[in-house]
């Protein structure tokens, strides 16, 4: 079975690990988001893409989700020393990716060539995409202004309140080779529990993308249980944007390319809105939280049993 993932932030690098986990024949193709990525000490810094294959290569902290296992800190110690920026904390094994990134695009390589040869290095079998090689930075808009999405996230921690995204220059970007071809390809699309503004709104604004996924089984997980993200954000910015956060909200996000929902059982009370909302699309209620490796394939698995039966009914 061929399948694709969307995926971005901590929660798609955890349901992306399950799902690598699974099967050692399974097709996987991971189109990981490069809306955060930035430069910083004239490094080329990609955090999602780096979340998802720490994760897959089992060398994330695992008390963070993301950046390095045993990781240690000196060089960013000496730079605030010196009075260097501190606010985006670079581990000294994470910097080593960044500088070996940054030396190769130089070079004339191409973002996703570089994922490719880094990914062989970690002993990663999923074929790992960004969404494109082409800079598409998202601007977070906010009652203190328009904010590169670092600067909102890292380093003013979340704190102004949203108006709305703004994905810059995605309409003149292209999808990274590979991205529209594993599309059409997949008998199965999973969106995995990310913040779908920030995470996966960006790769569905690369052109082509969208209208591939219009023609697939496309599954969405839940990122928000109860009414709060399990992990960063998004429930933050629904509210701020005068949406009540909830799986509802998400399932509505979606509604356009969606065919089947996931969502925590705790959400029950919310399935027959989601129902009414939209008839055509089907629901999976299950334990959704993701603590350990187990969980993850567990879930995993279950989307994809899930995903296996809407393919036969749309048959």
């Amino acid at each position: 079975m061929k399948i694709v993932a969307l995926a971005g932030g901590v929660g798609g690098a955890k349901l992306a690990d399950g799902l690598n986990r699974i099967d050692p024949a399974q097709e996987l193709t991971l189109v990981v988001n490069t809306g955060d990525d930035f430069s910083l000490f004239g490094l080329h810094i990609s955090p999602d893409l780096d979340t998802v294959c720490y994760n897959l290569a089992e060398i994330e902290n695992p008390n963070t989700g993301w950046g390095r296992r045993e990781d240690s800190w000196e060089t960013i110690s000496e730079i605030s020393h010196l009075g260097g920026p501190d606010w985006f904390q670079l581990g000294n094994k994470d910097l080593a990716v960044h500088l070996e990134r940054s030396r190769r695009l130089r070079a004339g390589e191409v973002l996703s060539e570089i994922t490719r040869s880094f990914c062989r290095t970690w002993g990663i079998r999923a074929n790992v995409i960004p969404m494109s090689d082409d800079l598409v930075p998202t601007i977070v808009k906010t009652d203190e202004g328009d904010l590169p999405f670092q600067d909102y996230f890292v380093k003013l921690a979340c704190r102004p309140g949203v108006i709305g995204f703004e994905y810059q220059d995605s309409t003149q970007a292209v999808p990274a080779p590979g991205v529209l071809g594993s599309i059409r390809a997949a008998d199965l699309v999973i969106i995995c529990p990310s913040n779908p503004w920030v995470s996966i709104s960006p790769i569905l604004a690369i052109p082509g993308i969208r209208k591939e996924l219009l023609a697939k089984t496309v599954l969405a997980v839940s990122p928000i249980i109860r009414g709060a993200a399990v992990k960063g954000p998004a429930a933050k910015m629904y509210q701020e944007m005068g949406i009540t956060p909830s799986a509802a909200a998400v399932a509505e996000h979606y509604q356009e390319i969606l065919n089947g929902f996931v969502m925590d059982q705790t959400d029950e009370d919310q399935a027959a809105n989601i129902r009414l909302a939209d008839p055509g699309v089907e629901l999976l209620l299950t334990d959704s939280w993701m603590n350990t490796r187990q969980d993850r394939v567990r879930l995993a698995r279950e989307v994809i049993d899930f995903g296996r039966k809407i393919i036969k009914e749309r048959l």
